[in-house]
C-alpha cells in the first residue's frame, strides 16, 4: 500500500496540476535576438567614446616617454639622433626609433641588432617581430609592429637625415619646434623603418583627414612637451613650427 498522500497522486495524474513547460515560437526568439543585437550596436559607439579619453591620454604619455628618451640620448651623445643612419652607399639602414631603444628600457633588444645591415634584414628578425608599446597609439587600428609616431624630417628640422642636431642650434626655441608628430593611420610605418614625415605630410593634415583623435593630432616638441595640434591649424603656422631656425613670429596656436 503506498504511503503517498492521495492529493499528491492526484496531482501527478492531472496535467493541469503539473508544472507547465514554456515554449516560444522561433520567430519570437529571432525577434528578441535582433533587438539585443540592435541595442548592442547602438551602445558600442558610446562605449568607445567613453574609452577614448583614456586612450588619448595614453597616446600623449607615449610621446612624452619618447621625448624623454630623445633628451636622454642628447645628454649622452650631445645631440639628438639622426633621423636615420646609412651605409657607405647612402642606403638607409636604421631609424631614430631604433637608436633610442636603450633609453626606452629596451637595451637588451637593442643589443640584438646588427646595425651594419638594413632594418628589415633577416639578421634583425627578432626585433622586427617585437612590439614596442611606446610606439603604438592605443586608438590606432594597426599591426602590433607599426607606428604612427613619425619624426618630421626636412633640411631644417630638429631630426635631420644622417646627422644629429644639438639643442643650441634650435634658434626658434625648443618650445616652438616640433620634432615628432602623430600621423594618420594610412601613413603608418613599421617602427624600425627609416621612413618619417616630410613637410607635405605634416601640412596635409586637415579637417577632412581621418585621424585617431577627434580634431587633431599629438605632437612632441623639442623641449619634450607634448601638445595637441588642431587639424584646422593654418599651414603657415604649422610650417613655422617645423623649422628650427626660420625666425618666424608665432602667436598662440
Amino acid at each position: 500500500m503506498s504511503d503517498t498522500p492521495n492529493h499528491i497522486l492526484d496531482s501527478l495524474g492531472d496535467p493541469s496540476k503539473q508544472k507547465k513547460s514554456w515554449k516560444f515560437p522561433l520567430f519570437q526568439v529571432l525577434a528578441i535576438l535582433s533587438i539585443i543585437a540592435v541595442m548592442g550596436a547602438l551602445l558600442l559607439p558610446a562605449v568607445r567614446q567613453a574609452r577614448e579619453p583614456a586612450r588619448r591620454s595614453q597616446c600623449k604619455n607615449n610621446l612624452k616617454q619618447i621625448g624623454l628618451a630623445l633628451h636622454n640620448y642628447h645628454d649622452t651623445y650631445n645631440a639628438f639622433p639622426p633621423a636615420y643612419i646609412v651605409d657607405a652607399d647612402g642606403k638607409r639602414l636604421h631609424s631614430w626609433r631604433t637608436l633610442i631603444l636603450p633609453f626606452l628600457d629596451q637595451a637588451s633588444l637593442y643589443e640584438t641588432f646588427d646595425l651594419s645591415k638594413p632594418w628589415d634584414d633577416p639578421a634583425n628578425a627578432k626585433a622586427f617581430a617585437t612590439r614596442i608599446g611606446a610606439y603604438q597609439c592605443p586608438s590606432s587600428k594597426l599591426s602590433e609592429t607599426n607606428t604612427t609616431y613619425l619624426a618630421i624630417v626636412t633640411s631644417n628640422s630638429c631630426l635631420r637625415p644622417t646627422e644629429g642636431r644639438q639643442l643650441r642650434e634650435i634658434s626658434d626655441g625648443p618650445g616652438n619646434t616640433m620634432m615628432v608628430i602623430e600621423v594618420p593611420v594610412e601613413h603608418a610605418v613599421h617602427w624600425m623603418s627609416p621612413l618619417d614625415a616630410d613637410e607635405d605630410l605634416v601640412l596635409g593634415i586637415g579637417p577632412e583627414t581621418k585621424l585617431d583623435h577627434v580634431g587633431g593630432v599629438h605632437a612632441l616638441f623639442c623641449d619634450g612637451v607634448v601638445r595637441f595640434i588642431s587639424a584646422e591649424m593654418k599651414p603657415d603656422v604649422r610650417r613655422a613650427l617645423i623649422s628650427v631656425a626660420g625666425g618666424e613670429v608665432i602667436g598662440d596656436y
